[in-house]
């Protein structure tokens, strides 16, 4: 488990410093992201983190912690936008171990009256991906 009270930038090992001047908003955002201690990342920090695939082996089992907690966690989207935000995190970076929580974690909301249409979608695209693996 890595120290929550430290960022990206001291668990990697590797700071991207500043960013360029002519940088996007999101490009900006992403590097002052990396600076933040992990355990302060809202739920929309870690979505854009991980659909931006920064950081994606330290942050998919802290992602995984709080769904576990709430599994329709919400960043500024939409209800499920974190777990959505999860199930597209590329094969080759899962874990066994995270596999199979992601995998038990969206069997518990697989086809249930809560579960958001486009949070059903990733789901679905999820389980045929984690079974192909």
């Amino acid at each position: 488990m890595a120290d929550t009270s430290r960022s990206l930038e001291q668990l990697e090992g590797h700071a991207w410093g500043d960013p360029p001047a002519d940088a996007t908003r999101l490009v900006r955002t992403a590097h002052e992201l990396r600076r933040r201690p992990v355990g302060d990342l809202s739920a929309e920090d870690l979505r854009l983190l991980l659909l931006q695939q920064v950081g994606i082996e330290l942050l998919v089992p802290l992602v995984l912690d709080r769904l576990e907690r709430e599994p329709l966690a919400e960043g500024d989207c939409y209800p499920g936008d974190l777990l959505v935000a999860l199930l597209k995190v590329p094969p080759a970076h899962w874990q066994p171990g995270e596999l199979r929580r992601a995998s038990s974690l969206v069997a518990k909301l697989d086809n249930h009256p809560g579960t958001p249409e486009s949070v059903q979608l990733q789901i679905d695209a999820f389980r045929w991906i984690s079974w192909a693996s």
